[in-house]
C-alpha cells in the first residue's frame, strides 16, 4: 500500500489521425505542391467521428456527471487530430472542449506532429512540444502538466528532456524486457531526473479491451464490466497503480458498437468503484499523491507498438531509416523559413504514420500494420513519401538556394585546379631543366664503370586528385 493509502487506476486514450498523402508520382515533382488525399482524410475522419469520437465522448460525459468527481479520465489529442477536427468534424472538438470544462479530464502534451522527432533532435522536439501546448491552450483551454510521447516512445534520455521542460509525469509501456521481475503496477521515476514520474502501461489489462474484446475464440469472451473489475480486484493486494492505456478508436471503430463495447465502457467504471479499492485518477494527480517505488532504467527507446515494444515499427528497416534521416536533414532550413505552407507541410510530413506504413513486418504484427494503410506494399509507401519529400526539398531550395555555398566551393575548386595546372607546368619545366643539366654535366668515371647522374623527376599531380585532397 502506498504511503497515502490510496490505490489509483489511470484510464488513458490516445486520439490521433494523420493527414494521409495522395498518390504522388515522380513526374509531379516541381509541378504539384499539394500532397494530401483530402477525400480519404475527410471520409475517414467523418466515419471515425460518427462511430467512435461522438458516441464515446457522450458516454464519458454521462459517466462524469453520474459519478460526481469519482470518475476521471485522460486523453492525448495530437495536433494533427485537432487540425482535422477543425477541418472536418468541428463538433468533435466542441465535445472535447466540454469534457475539458468538467475538470475531470486531463489532456496530455505531446509532439504536435505525432512525430518521431524525439529520436532525432532535442531542439526540434522541444519546439514541437511547445507548439502542442499552445494548441491545447487555444482550442481546449487547458494547461498541460503531464506528457506522453508519440506512441508512448520513451527512454531515460527522452524522459530527462521532458523533466527539464517542467512536466510532472510521463506515460510509457510496461515492457517485460525492461521491467524484468518488477511490476508495472507501481509508480516509478526517471533514472536521470527523479522529479519526473513514470506511469507504465499494464498491457494485459489494456489489450484485453483493445485486442481481445471482440475475439469469440478468447477463453474469457464475452468480457463484461463485472468480470473485468474482478480481475482488477485480484491485483489489488500487490498493486497500487493500474495504467490502462488504449487507442480511443477501440470504441466503435476497432470494436463496433454491435460488440457491446460501449455498454462495457459505460458499466466498467461503476464496477471498478464498487468492487475494488482502486480510484480513478489522472497522471498529474497520481504524480502528486503516490510515491515512486524506484527509478526505472530504460537506456534504449521503447514504445507500445507490436510484440517487441520497441521502435522497429517505424525504424525497423533501411527504407524507414533513410526516409527519416532525409526528413530531418531539412529541419535547419525549415526553421529559418517564414512560409506558412512550408511550415504546415513540415508538420504533416513528420507524422509517424508515414514511417509505419513502410514497415516490412509479418505475422501477427503485419495485420495491425495493414489497418488504415493506404498502400499495397511498404515499398509503395516509401516511394510515394520520398517523391513528396523531394518536391518539398525543391520548394525549400527556392527560399534557401545553395548557390552561395556552391559558388564558394566552385571558387575554391577553381583555385585549386589553377594551382594544380601551375604546379604541373612547373614540374614539366623542372623535368626539362633536369634533363638539360644531366646532358651538360660530365659523366664521372669510377673503377672503369660509367656512372650516370641521377635525374630528379617532380611528382606529377593531376588537378582532380589535388582538388580532392584539398577538400579532404
Amino acid at each position: 500500500m502506498s504511503a497515502s493509502g490510496k490505490k489509483a487506476i489511470c484510464l488513458y486514450f490516445q486520439v490521433h489521425q494523420p493527414f494521409r498523402l495522395k498518390r504522388y508520382r515522380f513526374f509531379d515533382l516541381g509541378n504539384d505542391h499539394y500532397y494530401y488525399d483530402d477525400f480519404s482524410n475527410e471520409s475517414i475522419m467523418r466515419k471515425v467521428a460518427e462511430k467512435c469520437y461522438i458516441p464515446a465522448n457522450n458516454v464519458i460525459m454521462e459517466l462524469i456527471q453520474k459519478y460526481k468527481g469519482k470518475f476521471k479520465i485522460t486523453f492525448s489529442l495530437s495536433g494533427l487530430a485537432i487540425n482535422q477536427f477543425r477541418l472536418y468534424a468541428p463538433e468533435v472538438l466542441d465535445s472535447f472542449r466540454r469534457l475539458a470544462e468538467t475538470g475531470m479530464v486531463e489532456f496530455l502534451a505531446e509532439t504536435n506532429s505525432h512525430s518521431l522527432v524525439s529520436l532525432r533532435s532535442r531542439s526540434e522536439f522541444e519546439r514541437q512540444v511547445t507548439k502542442h501546448k499552445e494548441m491545447l491552450k487555444e482550442f481546449l483551454g487547458v494547461d498541460a502538466t503531464s506528457f506522453r510521447n508519440t506512441e508512448l516512445i520513451y527512454s531515460d534520455l527522452i524522459g530527462s528532456w521532458v523533466a527539464d521542460m517542467g512536466f510532472k509525469s510521463i506515460l510509457t509501456e510496461g515492457a517485460k524486457h525492461v521491467l524484468g521481475w518488477k511490476s508495472p503496477n507501481y509508480l516509478y521515476c526517471n533514472s536521470i531526473n527523479p522529479r519526473l514520474k513514470v506511469l507504465l502501461r499494464n498491457f494485459v489489462l489494456s489489450d484485453d479491451i483493445a485486442f481481445r474484446f471482440s475475439n469469440r475464440d478468447w477463453d474469457a469472451w464475452p468480457l463484461t464490466a463485472d468480470k473485468y473489475a474482478s480481475w482488477i480486484n485480484k491485483l489489488a493486494p500487490k498493486s497500487e497503480l493500474l495504467n490502462i492505456f488504449l487507442d480511443y478508436e477501440t470504441f466503435g471503430e476497432h470494436n463496433w458498437k454491435e460488440t457491446g463495447i460501449f455498454d462495457f465502457l459505460y458499466h466498467m467504471p461503476g464496477a471498478v468503484l464498487r468492487k475494488t479499492p482502486f480510484r480513478f485518477m489522472t497522471p498529474t494527480e497520481i504524480s502528486d499523491i503516490l510515491q515512486p517505488v524506484s527509478a526505472i532504467s530504460i537506456p534504449s527507446p521503447i514504445s507500445w507498438a507490436d510484440e517487441e515494444r520497441d521502435i522497429t515499427a517505424w525504424l525497423g528497416n533501411e527504407l524507414q531509416v533513410a526516409a527519416l534521416d532525409k526528413l530531418y536533414s531539412l529541419a535547419g532550413k525549415v526553421n529559418k523559413c517564414e512560409d506558412d505552407q512550408i511550415k504546415k507541410d513540415w508538420e504533416y510530413l513528420q507524422s509517424s504514420d508515414h514511417f509505419y506504413y513502410m514497415a516490412t513486418k509479418f505475422f501477427s504484427d503485419g495485420v495491425v500494420h495493414a489497418y488504415f494503410n493506404p498502400y499495397e506494399t511498404p515499398y509503395d509507401a516509401f516511394m510515394n513519401y520520398m517523391n513528396v519529400l523531394s518536391d518539398f526539398e525543391i520548394r525549400l531550395r527556392k527560399y534557401f538556394p545553395d548557390t552561395a555555398e556552391q559558388d564558394q566551393i566552385f571558387k575554391l575548386g577553381s583555385q585549386l585546379i589553377e594551382k594544380d595546372i601551375i604546379i604541373e607546368k612547373q614540374a614539366t619545366e623542372i623535368e626539362k631543366l633536369t634533363k638539360k643539366v644531366a646532358k651538360i654535366k660530365p659523366v664521372k668515371k669510377s673503377a672503369g664503370r660509367p656512372t650516370k647522374t641521377k635525374t630528379i623527376k617532380a611528382k606529377k599531380t593531376t588537378p582532380l586528385k589535388s582538388a580532392k585532397a584539398a577538400r579532404k
